[in-house]
């Protein structure tokens, strides 16, 4: 006879399928108390769920997508960020923001995504006023709220911008499972962050600078799809006079060896340019800086 603490009648845990059903319920019943939403949209996997999601809870007429508009935000992106909303049946909106007027902003300091967010959060909150509309969202999604790296979340929440997908749990894998699991095109899109998030901490943010980042990786992209060579994520990383290119570790040796991408970087203004041998990693800006700033 079993022992009275015996778990052995128990259902079993739940699984992965049925988490992600019942976060994705919660999510649903969250937007819906929400009533309409301004949901700052980068076109990436995470704020592309919460749009759809929106949508969804709220209604096309409820819910609108806007983008911040400014110097860091690349040509291949803005085109983008267009057409996912449009496939999602959402409003799209650019709005224009000021980061690069902040002083914080442009002296590229480890804090610098708190001027960002803290100047997107203010004109998103102009906006939701303006067209009488309850809150303002981003796509922080659960793991994001683990990382300490995060100025730019605390300025939002400061703002009172809400994050309803990392409230209901949703981790980043949940919401790649998601986003696939409803036909999303960014489900398994690469993570693009800021053309800022490519310079290194300490070098002043300027709008030329922007767009040298922005030339070298579209010119990069170019030459690899010429040559054949194939990588998920793709950096060019400014560190003043030099390039630093980061690719997925299996293409490493390839890139390195193609003289025409290379050279394409080169051509867009930097005086020298490499491959990082240990390959594309998220949050290796710390470690490049530290390694310019130590002269090693």
């Amino acid at each position: 006879m079993p022992h009275p603490t015996s778990r052995t009648d128990a259902a079993p845990p739940p699984g992965p399928g049925e988490v992600l059903a019942a976060r994705l319920d919660l999510l649903h019943r969250r937007l819906t108390e929400l009533g309409s939403l301004v949901v700052a949209f980068s076109g990436g996997a995470d704020s592309a769920l919460l749009l759809a999601a929106a949508v969804r809870a709220l209604g096309p007429d409820q819910v609108i997508a806007a983008t911040g508009d400014s110097a860091s935000l690349s040509r291949r992106e803005r085109g983008a960020v267009r057409d996912i909303a449009a496939e999602l049946g959402a409003n799209h909106v650019f709005v224009g923001t000021h980061e690069l007027e902040t002083a914080g902003y442009r002296e590229n300091s480890t804090s610098r995504c708190w001027f960002c967010k803290d100047e997107l959060a203010t004109r998103l909150r102009e906006l939701a006023d303006r067209i009488g509309f309850a809150q303002v969202a981003t796509g922080t999604n659960h793991d994001d709220l683990a990382d300490p790296f995060r100025p730019g979340i605390r300025a939002a929440a400061l703002q009172g911008v809400v994050t309803p997908l990392a409230d209901v749990g949703l981790s980043k894998e949940q919401v790649r499972a998601a986003s696939r699991a409803w036909s999303l095109p960014t489900w398994d899109k690469p993570a693009s962050p800021c053309l800022s998030s490519r310079v290194a901490y300490g070098l002043t943010i300027t709008r030329e600078r922007l767009a040298r980042v922005d030339a070298a990786e579209q010119a990069l992209r170019d030459s690899l799809r010429g040559a054949g060579i194939a990588s998920y994520d793709l950096r060019v990383r400014d560190l003043g006079d030099s390039a630093l290119i980061q690719v997925d570790r299996p293409a490493v040796a390839a890139v390195a060896a193609c003289r025409e991408a290379l050279d394409a970087v080169r051509a867009t203004g930097f005086a020298s340019v490499e491959v990082d041998p240990g390959g594309f990693r998220s949050g290796s800006l710390n470690q490049i800086t530290e390694r310019i700033t130590s002269g090693s």
